[in-house]
């Protein structure tokens, strides 16, 4: 099975644009033991709704807690909405997207590259043809002109590692407080075979959440029904 990064949209591939963030997230942080002020992006989960929280309020708008005990805690507050194992870092984001958009749009839009938009109609053609792990969510994103149809944010599960042999040598590890792990991302990503997940054609890295890995059969859908608006990489796998 071969795998391919979602490169970030061309423009001229794609078709339309928005301007949109996310309703809840987490704070950013500083933290007492690495020294750095910091939030993560790509750590986005769509599907959960944070508005079953008592202190959902807290979570609406983009800040820095400096206060770690409090970031701590707004976190482990909403843990129990996650699986288990999924990663949680200072500025994940929840819920729907909220913002304005203008069409009419390409198949999938992708314009950053931690987000992955999808006509319905789209998603259709894909979940028809047997690929795994496609959620599309409602977004509050107001879209003009009127009449067009509404894309829809793809939950999109934290899978798949970097293979170690890629991180640049003297990286030090995740600090054990607040997790960061600090790298940028290789300019020729190797994937770490014994991590990627046997039952997604979908999934974003586990320890580069930016980035967005699909198989050969989300591909070769794409391909074979002229579904516009993404390119792709293909990444080695050791």
């Amino acid at each position: 099975m071969k795998f391919y990064e979602l490169e970030p949209g061309d423009i001229n591939l794609q078709k339309g644009t928005y301007n949109a963030t996310y309703k809840w997230k987490l704070p950013g942080v500083s933290c007492p033991t690495c020294k750095t002020i910091w939030g993560g992006a790509g750590t986005n989960y769509p599907a959960v709704d944070l508005s079953v929280l008592p202190e959902a309020r807290k979570y609406l708008k983009a800040r820095l807690e400096e206060n770690f005990d409090e970031y701590e805690r707004l976190r482990d507050t909403v843990r129990p909405l996650l699986p288990p194992d999924d990663p949680l870092e200072p500025a994940a984001t929840f819920g729907p997207l909220v913002g304005k958009a203008r069409g009419p749009f390409s198949a999938f839009v992708h314009q950053y590259g931690d987000i992955l938009l999808v006509q319905p109609t789209a998603l259709e053609v894909l979940q028809g043809e047997g690929l795994r792990g496609l959620r599309g969510c409602r977004t509050e994103i107001r879209f003009s002109p009127k009449g067009i149809p509404e894309l829809l944010d793809l939950h999109i599960e934290p899978r798949g590692l970097l293979h170690p042999d890629c991180i640049p040598r003297g990286t030090p590890p995740p600090c054990p407080k607040c997790g960061r792990h600090a790298f940028s991302l290789p300019k020729e990503p190797i994937l770490d075979a014994a991590s990627l997940p046997k039952d997604l054609d979908l999934f974003r890295l586990r320890n580069f959440a930016t980035v967005l890995i699909v198989t050969e059969r989300f591909k070769d859908v794409v391909e074979r029904f002229e579904l516009d608006g993404l390119t792709f990489r293909e990444l080695p796998v050791r």
